[in-house]
């Protein structure tokens, strides 16, 4: 629910409905500006009726929001958030930020040798999983902390950040010490124990969408992060199961653009899991900006033939570095920029 006050109500007469309604049980969400004070009331408001905080003096309007994500939604939160990664580096306004490097991390030589050529090319962030949750127990799961380890150690050789996939809770204080932003894959988008463990985080957290999830359930996981406090969540279009088979997933372009009309969140898009092919990765990823996605993941290897995972779908360093330059080119055009 939001509540308007007056342009004439006072601070008394805001403490006093704030009162009731806390003790009623709901948490109050101020957005107030310099020009209007008003506020989201969180919580199971079908128990009151907006009509009667007009009883309260100083109240102009009560309103219900009829969409289930409350902090998600732009009717709470007009303006865009901005995820501050670094101090040079932000996801959300005019910037683009590229993700890349290796599906898998093999070791450390595989590691720095894209990471250099990713950061050659123009990445800002290394991407790289170490706890890999596989279809298949037989196939490689990566290599945990020690992967994780060498992440950390690679990109600060490279100046880049680390994003990279948390699997369970109890990981969170590993994920902490060594990645700049924890990813929730779409395997787990729905994993409430993990969800509500990384809302009590303030790392940023790029949110994947579920294979099957419609907008509205990806929404509602990005709900369970705001929920536990952390404001820091970037969501992730990876592509969706549907009867289509060609593709491994059929990139929902659409998504973007109602994400962007429904929650002020961030939201970058992988061609990579989106298309399961290489020679599509570039036409995507340019779809992807076209239609304002704040930033790419791209799988990216040097020797894709020979990767643990994910080869098919990885770019050699440089087909990757011409997609960077086709990027580059469009950007302005859409008012963005590549920092």
């Amino acid at each position: 629910m939001i509540v308007k006050m007056k342009k004439t109500a006072t601070n008394e007469h805001y403490e006093r409905l704030v009162a009731f309604l806390n003790d009623k049980g709901f948490e109050i969400k101020d957005v107030s500006s310099e020009h209007v004070r008003i506020f989201g009331v969180i919580g199971d408001t079908a128990t009151i009726e907006p009509g009667d905080l007009l009883a309260f003096d100083g109240v102009s309007e009560a309103f219900r929001i009829q969409t289930p994500f409350k902090k998600a939604s732009r009717t709470m939160k007009a303006e865009d958030t901005l995820v501050r990664i670094s101090d040079s580096l932000t996801i959300g306004g005019d910037q683009t930020v590229i993700m890349a490097g290796p599906c898998s991390v093999e070791s450390y030589e595989q590691l720095d040798t894209i990471a250099q050529a990713v950061k050659a090319a123009g990445a800002h962030v290394l991407r790289g999983g170490a706890y890999k949750p596989r279809t298949s127990p037989y196939t490689f799961q990566g290599l945990g902390l020690e992967g994780l380890k060498m992440m950390r150690d690679v990109a600060d050789k490279h100046g880049l950040a680390v994003v990279s996939e948390i699997t369970s809770p109890d990981l969170l204080d590993v994920f902490e010490q060594y990645v700049d932003i924890m990813q929730v894959g779409a395997r787990n988008m729905q994993n409430y124990p993990l969800l509500k463990a990384l809302g009590q985080s303030r790392k940023p957290i790029l949110l994947k969408r579920g294979l099957s999830a419609t907008i509205e359930e990806w929404l509602m996981a990005a709900e369970y992060l705001l929920a536990g406090g952390n404001e820091n969540v970037i969501l992730c279009e990876r592509g969706i199961r549907t009867f289509e088979t060609y593709t491994r997933n059929t990139l929902d372009i659409a998504a973007v653009l109602a994400i962007k009309e429904l929650s002020h969140l961030p939201v970058i898009v992988d061609p990579s899991h989106a298309t399961g092919k290489w020679h599509m990765i570039e036409k995507a990823s340019l779809a992807s900006l076209a239609v304002g996605a704040d930033g790419l993941i791209i799988e990216v290897h040097h020797d894709p033939e020979r990767a643990l995972s994910d080869g098919a779908q990885s770019l050699k360093p440089e087909k990757f570095s011409v997609l960077m330059d086709s990027l580059r080119e469009l950007a302005p055009l859409l008012g963005k920029q590549i920092p």
